[in-house]
């Protein structure tokens, strides 16, 4: 019967996640004129999505064209801008077997203007790229941003009229550098005028769209965020662990100028169905209509909304927020992550001194459940970079940009394999890792680091994380002797990881602090009830805030996996430390501790499994023989 809670429990926020993980339905053509149709938006996706159609090119001349027919049959004032794109630029696109020259080595932008009913407020524009990279149709980056921005505005015109005008903003040249926006930002009239912007993109065919990149002292953004949530087909999905995270990375979106320029606004993307992100398979048939959906829907949400608004987003401060399940959005000032752990820490602390006094807790235990979790942080870390490296290369170490998309392709056989990797860490978490040979353990620990590093690359990261594995594996005498040990130690670590994120980078602190809060309420009220955690008192408030918080960070983690599993994959072990926190009270007890560490080890015999077959299912091209 215990074993039935964990496995239950694990089930059910399984099940949970992948509900929150789907996308809507498309709404078809007959859809009321005021609401966001999928089918009408992928009627202009066929037209534009024929071929690829890069920067020069006569099918590039053909869409800009009919882009400017559209937007002047949508009743709007149109207009080109031309500048020069860059000498990197221009070498970039010759490098994929474009011609910049057959452009003259000018981009051109094309724009749309609806006039609002008041011209002296501030603007908001609706933003996407036309151009798409010589190898590919582009269907869904970004002909699907620039047909849902179509769509979105026939919506709005549908609506009736606003106060605000509507830019619309197809730029050229974004795929081999930014240079349209930078073109416009940089010197049209109209740039001053605006206000907000949103912004389309995609990298990959299908999946939710996700916000991911917000201007800078976001907190009033995500205000009009969290309000137009409930109004989107599909809800949202963004935190501010993404939006902190995208802005450290070296890479950037049309969105990146405006928002250095000091703009507020939302950038959108899905990332789903990876193999198709600069793919010759990138056709509107490929295009999974329910992404243009849940973009579009977002889009016309929030440019209605801001258009209508008294006031645009101004720039404050940044707000730490996360979506619950893509329903909700809970967002708060930075601040309050500190009285958030100290709310934790208060109910940490009665569980224990309930549990002390009750279960024979000691502090010993709860240090000794803590260093069980630095032992499951840094062996996981080891371990999901040794079961992505069975996939392929970094993307660091490819050889080639096709073997960068040859990656991307396999980047959902990588996640099923350091998922499952990690699930089976877990179990052995559960189950005692002081059951394990410590001499086996640390010699599998430092040839499965070595093995990762030789083919991979160095990592100081990584090189130290399998020290510390490797000199705690020689220590099992260190595991808890109990469960509420193993359970509190877990919290006390958590929380301590919180309060350095807090300090460090609060936007990121949720991540440890909400689990951290959950999981020490949770110990609060078993304790209260049934401090020994063998009765169904006590078991059920602890398998509901198991499915609850393990189901949301499953959602969590996999736009993270899909964003930088590629080259961090180790990311997803900082999520299942907080998983095995939330799941680790429901441990089945001594009777079924070996049978849990043989499910374990075939978990992750099939988790490495996926990761090969990876290679098999997407194989990287054979380089060209030289001529003799």
């Amino acid at each position: 019967m215990r074993l039935v809670w964990l496995t239950g429990s694990l089930a059910l926020a399984l099940l949970l996640a992948v509900l929150a993980l789907q996308v809507p339905r498309p709404a078809p053509a007959d859809a009321p004129p005021s609401a966001f149709s999928a089918a009408r938006a992928l009627a202009d996706v066929n037209e534009i999505a024929r071929a690829p159609h890069p920067l020069g090119s006569a099918e590039h001349a053909r869409v800009q064209a009919f882009l400017l027919s559209r937007l002047e049959r949508l009743g709007l004032e149109t207009s080109t801008q031309t500048g020069p794109i860059s000498r990197g630029a221009a070498r970039y696109l010759r490098q994929m077997g474009g011609d910049p020259a057959a452009a003259g080595y000018r981009a051109v932008n094309l724009i749309g203007v609806l006039p609002g009913r008041n011209p002296d407020l501030p603007a908001v524009a609706l933003m996407a790229h036309y151009d798409t990279v010589p190898m590919s149709a582009g269907a869904a980056d970004d002909s699907a941003g620039v047909a849902a921005v179509l769509e979105a505005v026939r919506a709005i015109r549908g609506r009736g009229a606003a106060d605000r005008t509507l830019v619309v903003l197809f730029t050229d040249a974004e795929e081999i550098g930014l240079d349209g926006a930078r073109i416009f930002w940089g010197g049209h009239p109209l740039r001053d005028r605006i206000g907000a912007v949103v912004n389309l993109e995609a990298r990959g065919g299908g999946g939710r769209a996700m916000m991911f990149e917000t201007g800078r002292g976001n907190a009033q953004t995500i205000d009009l965020l969290a309000r137009v949530a409930g109004r989107v087909d599909g809800g949202v999905t963004s935190n501010s662990l993404a939006v902190f995270v995208y802005e450290m990375m070296p890479n950037g979106t049309d969105f990146t100028v405006p928002r250095d320029r000091g703009v507020q606004g939302l950038n959108l993307a899905f990332i789903g169905r990876p193999e198709q992100y600069h793919a010759a398979v990138s056709t509107p048939e490929a295009l999974d209509p329910s992404s243009v959906q849940h973009i579009g829907s977002q889009a016309l949400e929030a440019a209605d909304v801001l258009l209508r608004a008294p006031d645009l987003p101004a720039r404050t401060t940044d707000a730490v927020y996360a979506d619950l399940f893509g329903r909700i959005v809970i967002a708060h000032p930075p601040a309050l992550g500190w009285g958030l752990f100290v709310g934790a820490a208060l109910l940490f602390g009665f569980a224990a001194w309930r549990a002390r006094s009750r279960a024979g807790l000691t502090p010993g235990d709860i240090g000794r459940g803590a260093v069980d979790g630095l032992w499951f942080l840094s062996t996981g870390l080891v371990l999901a970079q040794a079961v992505r490296l069975l996939g392929g290369p970094m993307a660091a170490r490819a050889e080639s940009a096709d073997a960068y998309y040859v990656l991307l392709a396999r980047l959902p056989w990588l996640e099923a394999g350091v998922a499952a990797a990690l699930l089976a860490l877990v179990l052995v978490l559960i189950g005692g890792r002081g059951r394990l040979d410590r001499r086996w353990m640390v010699v599998a620990v430092a040839v499965v680091a070595v093995a990762a590093m030789v083919y991979g690359g160095f990592d100081p990261v990584l090189a130290g994380a399998a020290g510390v594995a490797a000199g705690l594996s020689a220590f099992p005498g260190l595991s808890p002797r109990s469960t509420w040990g193993g359970w509190t130690g877990l919290i006390a670590l958590v929380l301590v990881l919180g309060v350095a994120a807090q300090a460090a980078a609060p936007a990121t602190a949720f991540l440890f602090l909400w689990p951290g809060l959950l999981a020490a309420a949770a110990a609060a009220l078993a304790a209260a009830l049934d401090p020994g955690l063998t009765r169904w008192p006590s078991r059920a408030p602890v398998a509901l805030t198991a499915i609850l918080g393990v189901g949301w960070l499953i959602s969590l983690g996999h736009p993270v996996f899909l964003g930088v599993g590629m080259d961090l994959p180790g990311a997803l072990a900082l999520l299942a430390l907080l998983a095995a926190m939330l799941l680790r009270p429901l441990e089945p007890g001594v009777g079924l501790r070996r049978s849990l560490l043989i499910i374990a080890a075939a978990i992750l015999v099939l988790g490495s499994s996926a990761a090969v077959a990876g290679r098999f299912v997407e194989p990287m091209s054979l380089p060209a023989a030289a001529d003799a």
